[in-house]
């Protein structure tokens, strides 16, 4: 979607519809062969390993700037890696 982004209105709508974006970079198409495989998605895993809201992620809203073997026409946000920090304990 194009927001107008000479306005402070249209700079915040187009930022919330990146990071809508980014919590299924690969489309809804994508994540559904995902599980058709019998597997989660990058996102599901980490979920399911970390504790609720230890999770930072960051450069989520990255984008490649590559031209090389037709790749301008894929722009994942996050170019496609899930980078972040989050605790780590030792079970005893």
């Amino acid at each position: 979607m194009s927001h107008d982004l000479t306005t402070t209105a249209g700079k915040i709508a187009d930022f919330r519809d990146r990071q809508a974006r980014a919590e299924q970079p690969s489309g809804p198409e994508a994540i559904e062969k995902q599980h058709a495989r019998g597997k989660n998605t990058a996102r599901e895993r980490i979920d399911m390993l970390l504790d609720e809201d230890s999770f930072v992620e960051f450069d989520a809203l990255a984008v490649h700037r590559s031209t090389a073997f037709g790749m301008e026409k894929k722009k994942p946000l996050g170019d496609g890696v899930v980078s972040a920090t989050a605790p780590s304990t030792a079970a005893s």
